[in-house]
């Protein structure tokens, strides 16, 4: 999925325009990015969070000749998935029951 398909899911979904939904997607990316930047922590209950984090200075290798290289340290952005993004991730939301109801409904065979 892409940006202009969640456009599309989201008007769909929330009965906006294309216009409307694609500004509401880029105002929630916006603020995210905003906290981020101020060093907050962005937590949408249930999908997850949002946060920076500092990455040390290490030593690596130039891949092509092999030498030695100093890495800095930097700030990276961080996200860790709720519980229940977690769960439609591994197909375990809501799935096991509609999984329950489909194996009812096929006859066995024998």
């Amino acid at each position: 999925m892409n940006k202009a398909n969640l456009i599309d899911i989201v008007a769909q979904e929330a009965s906006l325009t294309k216009g409307q939904a694609g500004k509401a997607i880029d105002a929630v990316l916006n603020s995210i990015e905003k906290a981020l930047e101020k060093g907050e922590k962005v937590t949408l209950v249930g999908f997850g969070t949002f946060s920076v984090a500092q990455r040390k200075a290490r030593t690596g290798r130039n891949p092509s000749t092999g030498a030695p290289l100093n890495i800095p340290a930097k700030q990276v952005p961080k996200f860790v998935p709720g519980a229940k993004l977690r769960e439609a991730a591994a197909g375990t939301s809501g799935m096991k029951e509609a999984k329950e109801e489909k194996a009812k409904e096929r006859p066995r065979k024998k």
